[in-house]
C-alpha cells in the first residue's frame, strides 16, 4: 500500500468558550455543537492524532504513516530531525469573542519544562467583521515591573499593540510574543507541534459553569519578550498562478499561491512534505496523470515528499497556502 497520494484528515473539532459558527458556516465543518473555536485539520499532538479520511490509507492515522512511510512521507531531512512525530499542528480559528491574552515559550524552555517543542507560529486572515482585531505584541518596550503592574490593575490592554484586520493579513507570532486573537475574526493557524500556551490575562470571564480559567502568570514571566516592533504585520506580495513566499523561518516556510486555471508544481527540490489549505475558492489537484482530488475552501491536503509533481486546475480565482519545512 502507498502513500503516493494526495491525503485528506478528519478535521478535530474544538469547543471553545470563545468559539463562534463560522467554522461550521463559512467554512463548512460538520459540527452539531455550538460555540466551536478550532478546526485541527493535522495534528500529531498527543490525544489528538489526525485521521485519514480518503484513498487507501482512510482510517489511518498520522503517526501510522510517518511511522510505515518514513521519508517518503514526510521527506529525508524532515525525518532525521523529527523521527516518528509530525512537526507541525495546521488549524482553522473562529474567535466569536476575544481569545485570552497569552503567549508561548521557547523550544528550551517548553523542553525542560513540558518535554515539548515551543510553539511559534503563523496567522493567515480568512475573514474579519468590521471591528475585528489581533492583538500582537507591545506598543512600545516594557519593563517586567510594568507589565505586572498593568496585569494587576487589569489595563494591560493599554500597553498592547492592536491592529484593526481583514482579509489576506499575515501576522508571523515567535515565541515569546504575547498576542491574543480579538472578536469577529476567522483564520489559519500554522504552528510548531505544541498544545503549550501560557494565558496571562482572561477578560474575567468566566465558563458555563462560572469558574475562571487558568492563568499561568509565574510561568509566563521568563517567557516574554518585552520588546516592541515597529511593524508586527508581515508585508508580501503574491502573482497570479506562481508560488510566493510569506514567512520563512526554521521551522516552516509558507508561500501563497493564487490560481486561476492550470498551474504544474514541481517540488522536487524541496525533500519535505507540502501541505495546502485553501483559503479562497477551490481547486482540483491532479496527480499520477488521470488522477484528481478536490479542495475548497477550509479544507487542507497533504502531499507526500515522494509525490514530487502535481497540477492545479481552478475554474475561478482561488488561494491556496504552501507550508512545508526546508
Amino acid at each position: 500500500m502507498s502513500a503516493n497520494y494526495p491525503i485528506k484528515f478528519r478535521p478535530i473539532l474544538k469547543k471553545r468558550i470563545w468559539g463562534g459558527d463560522k467554522l461550521v458556516n463559512v467554512l463548512n465543518k460538520k459540527s452539531q455543537k455550538r460555540n466551536i473555536g478550532e478546526s485541527w485539520e493535522l495534528s500529531d499532538v498527543e490525544g489528538d492524532t489526525s485521521i485519514v479520511v480518503n484513498g487507501k490509507l482512510k482510517g489511518k492515522s498520522i503517526q501510522y504513516l510517518i511511522s510505515t512511510y518514513k521519508s517518503a512521507l514526510v521527506g529525508k531531512k524532515v525525518y532525521k530531525k523529527f523521527g516518528k512525530k509530525f512537526p507541525l499542528l495546521i488549524k482553522f480559528i473562529d474567535a466569536r469573542e476575544a481569545l485570552s491574552i497569552q503567549l508561548h515559550p521557547h523550544d528550551k524552555l517548553a523542553k525542560e519544562r513540558h518535554n515539548s517543542f515551543g510553539k511559534t507560529e503563523m496567522w493567515y486572515v480568512l475573514d474579519a467583521d468590521k471591528d475585528g482585531n489581533l492583538i500582537v505584541g507591545f506598543k512600545k518596550d516594557v519593563t517586567k515591573e510594568q507589565y505586572l503592574e498593568h496585569l494587576e490593575n487589569k489595563s494591560l490592554l493599554e500597553i498592547m499593540n492592536v491592529d484593526p484586520v481583514k482579509k489576506g493579513d499575515v501576522y508571523f507570532i515567535p515565541t515569546g510574543r504575547i498576542h491574543a486573537i480579538g472578536a469577529g475574526v476567522l483564520l489559519a493557524e500554522i504552528q510548531q507541534t505544541s498544545d503549550i500556551t501560557y494565558r496571562v490575562y482572561d477578560w474575567d470571564r468566566v465558563d458555563d459553569k462560572g469558574r475562571f480559567r487558568e492563568l499561568h502568570t509565574e510561568l509566563a514571566l521568563d517567557a516574554i519578550d518585552f520588546k516592541a516592533r515597529d511593524q508586527y504585520k508581515t508585508r508580501y506580495t503574491k502573482t497570479l498562478n506562481k508560488s510566493s513566499n510569506i514567512i520563512d523561518c526554521e521551522y516552516f516556510t509558507i508561500n501563497i499561491i493564487p490560481v486561476n486555471g492550470e498551474i504544474n508544481i514541481d517540488h522536487s527540490d524541496k525533500d519535505s512534505f507540502v501541505i495546502y489549505m485553501c483559503v479562497d475558492g477551490k481547486v482540483s489537484i491532479k496527480f499520477h496523470h488521470d488522477k484528481k482530488e478536490n479542495l475548497k475552501m477550509g479544507e487542507t491536503v497533504l502531499i507526500p515528499a515522494e509525490l514530487d509533481k502535481i497540477s492545479m486546475m481552478s475554474k475561478g480565482y482561488s488561494e491556496l497556502l504552501e507550508i512545508f519545512i526546508k
